[in-house]
């Protein structure tokens, strides 16, 4: 069961599901309270059918005031999806793109869908003149670009449409714009109803201490790059990704494009199906690789923004945040890119590496968008920091590495405790690491026939060490990555000489 209507076989009429009838009732209850100068706001999950319900809002709505409706997207693969609902739903529209300078045969048409730069520019430069529209739909309406459009329609009824009623520029909140907010099913009710997949969420501890913040709130791509393209985050992108997906369809979100790059070779590497797709590819080049990953059961396609929209691939079976983002919408986007179902598909993963789960909850929580539309301030300003959520992070030994070190029985370690004990008894703080060392050792010789097989083994440890040393970086109240970095490192080096130690000893 997917969120598309089903259409009967006799007539080829749409039939809408209850949720989305009741929504479209909901929506039309305001146009016949304030038929003009009224801005609504309604938001629905990725997936739920936006598109199929402001459809049957233009049908509707053409049908009974005889006034005409212009749409406005933001991408020009938006536009053309979107002609092509409206055309199933036997609306006659017609789409304004870069080629259209004038609008001669406008009275053919009742609906017509824009992108809109394209009718900004028309309309600033008088180049186009729209006539008797009454109602303007605003499609991904959490986009900022829309808003110098409002000046043109000033006496109409304007609807905005998203998954994420919290504005791209935290400055320019849409309760400024938008009288009201009209809230449709949640995310969990559309799973428990049929309409998506359940996602089943693993997170990665990823320190965020190097990123920096950007002009538009979120973190910088120069940043997010020198993080996520070294060899550590590389690996462990790899480790998650055998460990929780291998061999499953998957997207791979990043923060810049020379990040996915290093993904693709990564991945290529090791010996996976892999494409990278960026903005500057052609749009030949784009639908050559969309058809391969359309086409390949175990494709893994690594790109960058461009397919947060106006991507629909429902065989998807695990996203991976390969970033970190402030953005809230762009969280949802990402996610919602997996949440497609199919008969085969009940379910889909979500692998995090970018603490993004911690900062904003599991992807199907309840969330008060009501809240969040009135007081996004106070949204904004109660986020989870990033050096609270690495403080309050557990490493859990993933169950498959866990198998690796069957003999053992000793496998937790606490740091905290035991730079403690180095205060109580006048010891030095580098103690703490000197015992973790010993007892990773230990669990490395103990299931190892030889030293090669014991330095195989400890290579598994990498994560568990990483956070053995954050937390002892906090201990000591000096956490810059550069110094957590080489903490690291020493501490390998002195892993290896001791498991050399210990099976000398023997």
């Amino acid at each position: 069961m997917g969120f598309s209507p089903t259409e009967t076989k006799n007539t080829g009429k749409k039939v809408l599901y209850d949720y989305q009838k009741r929504d479209i009732d909901k929506i039309f209850g305001r146009l016949e309270e304030f038929p003009e100068k009224y801005n609504l706001l309604y938001q629905l999950p990725t997936g739920g059918g936006k598109t199929v319900i402001f459809s049957e809002i233009v049908r509707r709505y053409i049908e009974s005031t005889k006034k005409k409706v212009v749409v406005l997207t933001h991408r020009i693969e938006l536009c053309g999806q979107t002609s092509k609902m409206l055309s199933e739903f036997r609306v006659k529209n017609k789409i304004i793109n870069s080629s259209v300078k004038q609008l001669y045969d406008q009275d053919e048409y009742m609906c017509f869908v824009a992108m809109v730069e394209t009718l900004n520019n028309r309309l600033n430069d008088d180049q186009l003149e729209l006539n008797d529209i009454g109602m303007v739909i605003i499609d991904e309406a959490h986009y900022n670009s829309f808003r110098k459009l409002f000046r043109f329609f000033k006496n109409c009824f304007i609807l905005g449409v998203t998954a994420t009623p919290l504005s791209s520029n935290m400055k320019l909140p849409m309760k400024d714009n938008y009288n009201e907010l009209i809230v449709g099913d949640t995310i969990n009710s559309l799973i428990g109803n049929g309409f998506l997949a359940k996602p089943v969420t693993y997170t990665y501890d990823v320190g965020l201490g190097s990123l920096k913040i950007g002009m538009n709130g979120d973190y910088t791509v120069k940043s997010s790059e020198e993080l996520y393209t070294n060899m550590l985050m590389q690996d462990k992108l790899l480790r998650a990704y055998e460990e929780r997906c291998k061999g499953k369809k998957t997207l791979v979100f990043n923060n810049g494009i020379n990040t996915s790059i290093y993904v693709y070779d990564t991945f290529k590497r090791a010996g996976y199906p892999v494409r990278h797709l960026d903005n500057t590819h052609s749009k030949q080049e784009r639908e050559d690789i969309l058809k391969w990953f359309k086409e390949t059961d175990d494709a893994i396609l690594t790109s960058v923004s461009i397919l947060t929209t106006g991507f629909d691939e429902p065989t998807v079976e695990t996203v991976i945040l390969n970033r970190a983002t402030k953005s809230l919408t762009l969280y949802f986007q990402m996610i919602g890119r997996g949440s497609r179902i199919l008969p085969t598909k009940p379910e889909f993963s979500i692998i995090d590496l970018g603490n993004n789960t911690a900062r904003f909850g599991l992807w199907n929580s309840d969330v008060d968008w009501q809240s969040i539309f009135r007081s996004p301030d106070f949204y904004y300003d109660n986020l989870i920091g990033d050096e609270e959520i690495e403080r309050n992070f557990k490493y859990v030994m993933p169950d498959d590495i866990r198998k690796e070190f069957a003999n053992s029985t000793d496998f937790d370690f606490d740091i905290e405790e035991e730079y403690s004990k180095t205060k109580k008894y006048n010891l030095r703080s580098l103690t703490v690491l000197e015992k973790s060392i010993e007892q990773h050792a230990r669990m490395c010789v103990e299931n190892s026939e030889d030293v090669f097989d014991a330095r195989i083994l400890s290579k598994l440890l990498a994560s568990d060490i990483e956070y053995r040393v954050r937390r002892y970086s906090y201990c000591i109240s000096k956490s810059t990555k550069n110094y957590r970095d080489w903490l690291e490192e020493d501490y390998k080096r002195k892993l290896r000489s001791k498991i050399n130690q210990l099976f000398m000893d023997n």
